[in-house]
């Protein structure tokens, strides 16, 4: 086999902007949404033929974004706040083939495209293969997870005045379906902040620092950590403006 003829079948349109703020695992943020749309070689009319029959999806895409120009046989998930694993025991982008493979929810089936929920997909991510998900075979309930089972503190989000006030004009006159205030929450829940900026809440000294921004739809969103399970976004501006 050649694998010199892997094709990218189709481009990401995501509500997350950059690799800050996108959910690390798939199914974490329900709010989170993406259009796959596939190039016309493929034919998606045809080949997308039956799949509205499922409700969920696998697919498959290049981590095109992946800086890492060398093979490192351990990482660090953020999970485990500098602890090391095994690549191959880990989600990470970070691989000999930097292959991913998210299993994402099938909101709608368009002529030439995927409406889906529940994303971890950068804007721009190249797709390599849609599968349908399978429960019958590929759900097992009891199975065992690891050290990603691990739990991770939980956040709380508050919005100041000024930004509730802009959310509420932003969704008055949005014509997004998914709620972008509960976004924001489901996202910044995760904690997206890597591990070097993690701390300063235990009194640690610079780098580490309080305020962030991510980018969401065309929304900069600026947050801060007034401890280590409380965030406050303090201001949203709109990026068209």
């Amino acid at each position: 086999m050649d694998f010199k003829n892997l094709k990218i079948i189709g481009k990401v349109e995501s509500c997350y902007l950059d690799k800050f703020g996108t959910p690390r695992q798939p199914g974490l943020v329900k709010e989170s949404f993406a259009k796959i749309l596939l190039d016309a070689e493929f034919q998606p009319e045809e080949s997308l033929t039956g799949l509205e029959e499922f409700d969920y999806i696998w697919i498959l895409f290049w981590f095109h974004q992946n800086t890492n120009l060398r093979f490192h046989a351990k990482v660090h998930p953020p999970r485990l706040l500098g602890e090391t694993r095994g690549v191959f025991a880990t989600r990470s982008p970070h691989r000999p083939n930097p292959i991913g493979l998210s299993l994402v929810k099938l909101e709608e089936v368009d002529r030439n495209s995927l409406l889906v929920s529940g994303v971890d997909l950068i804007n721009g991510t190249p797709v390599l293969d849609i599968k349908p998900y399978l429960p019958f075979v590929e759900s097992i309930p009891d199975a065992r997870a690891g050290w990603a089972e691990k739990n991770s503190p939980e956040i709380t989000v508050f919005f100041s005045e000024e930004s509730d006030l802009f959310l509420q004009k932003y969704e008055a006159s949005s014509t997004s379906q998914s709620n972008v205030k509960k976004l924001i929450i489901e996202t910044l829940k995760l904690d997206p902040r890597p591990i070097i900026y993690r701390g300063f809440e235990e009194g640690k000294e610079a780098p580490y620092r309080q305020q962030h921004a991510v980018r969401l739809i065309d929304l900069d969103v600026h947050f801060e950590f007034l401890k280590k399970d409380v965030i406050v976004v303090y201001n949203i501006f709109n990026l068209n403006n």
